[in-house]
């Protein structure tokens, strides 16, 4: 299963940390080549070690999500070095700010991070896919946007939702070019990023969730190895949501 994946080349933008980190590990243990792209040299030097003590082969390059320059020189330095089979758009930020204390340029930032990047990774990878005839793209949504809301999170949610009518019509028009691109929907999911939250919080969350506890990066991660596989490829424009049921209780509590 998913053998496919092995001698592919991967970019996974916000990689170095979190569900990005869960999914280059996870394509590294497939034998694909895997380009952590992150904006934190430390973080990304130390996730490229986190590669190779699991075997795994891969580079880091330095990168600004929200720069088209940026982004397109990161794509065009792993084309040079591997070739390009796999982008995962996975990079985002989730400040949390009511609307009534939210300064736009705070609302801009998130939309450029998690919108704007999508699009960004999209467009730069596609001359190579077009060239090989073949690529999967991969975005990390949520479902926070497109399914639920929450207090605090108006700019998040947007961006999240935004994504996945991004993904609708470039589904259109990359599969003549044998192109897929398709998104995961993570629900609450272990990482550091959610420590400033709070214990506290952070119980309240996993009790909410019919299986009783947050996810794990790599849980997430199988998901997008999937929709990268070869197993997938007729699957395009589709999402699949990893959040542990949390989005379906009627009521105010899980079932035990």
């Amino acid at each position: 299963m998913l053998a496919s994946l092995k001698g592919k080349s991967v970019i996974v933008t916000g990689g170095s940390k979190g569900i990005g980190l869960g999914i280059s590990l996870a394509f590294a243990r497939a034998g694909a080549f895997v380009t952590i792209a992150a904006r934190g040299e430390e973080a990304g030097a130390n996730a490229v070690k986190e590669l190779a003590l699991i075997g795994g082969a891969g580079q880091f390059l330095q990168t600004d999500v929200t720069d088209w320059e940026a982004v397109k020189s990161t794509v065009d330095e792993t084309v040079k070095q591997a070739g390009l089979d796999i982008i995962c758009a996975n990079a985002g930020i989730f400040p949390k700010q009511s609307i009534e204390e939210m300064e736009p340029e705070q609302w801009e930032l998130v939309q450029n991070t998690n919108l704007r990047s999508a699009f960004y990774c999209t467009k730069a990878a596609l001359p190579q896919m077009k060239e090989t005839g073949q690529g999967r793209i991969i975005l990390t949504s949520s479902i926070t946007g497109p399914v639920t809301g929450d207090p605090g999170w108006s700019h998040y949610a947007a961006s999240k939702a935004g994504q996945l009518g991004f993904m609708r019509t470039a589904a259109l028009e990359l599969a003549p070019h044998n192109i897929t691109i398709n998104a995961v929907l993570p629900g609450n999911v272990k990482t550091e990023a959610l420590d400033d939250l709070g214990d506290d919080y952070l119980k309240k969350m996993g009790q909410m969730i019919p299986f009783g506890r947050l996810g794990a990066p790599r849980e997430v991660a199988s998901a997008v190895l999937f929709l990268a596989s070869d197993e997938a490829s007729y699957i395009t424009g589709q999402q699949i949501v990893v959040d542990g049921g949390q989005v379906l209780p009627e009521g105010l509590e899980a079932p035990d």
